[in-house]
């Protein structure tokens, strides 16, 4: 996957986890929280390695 798309993807997941957690918080249910702050996690470390790829290839091309 390229960079702009692991940013892209990670930015989404980060939203719909932020969203189930929301969900989750105002229906008392714990599964959503729990699922939401997964999916945001997910969301973080997909945006990292967007950002990673992104300081790498800056690094090679010079």
């Amino acid at each position: 996957m390229s960079s702009t798309t692991d940013k892209i993807r990670g930015f989404a997941n980060q939203i719909a986890g932020k969203a189930k957690k929301a969900v989750g918080n105002a229906a008392d249910d714990d599964k959503l929280r729990v699922e939401g702050a997964a999916q945001e996690a997910k969301g973080e470390v997909q945006q990292a390695s967007g950002e990673a790829k992104d300081a790498i290839k800056k690094f090679i091309d010079g």
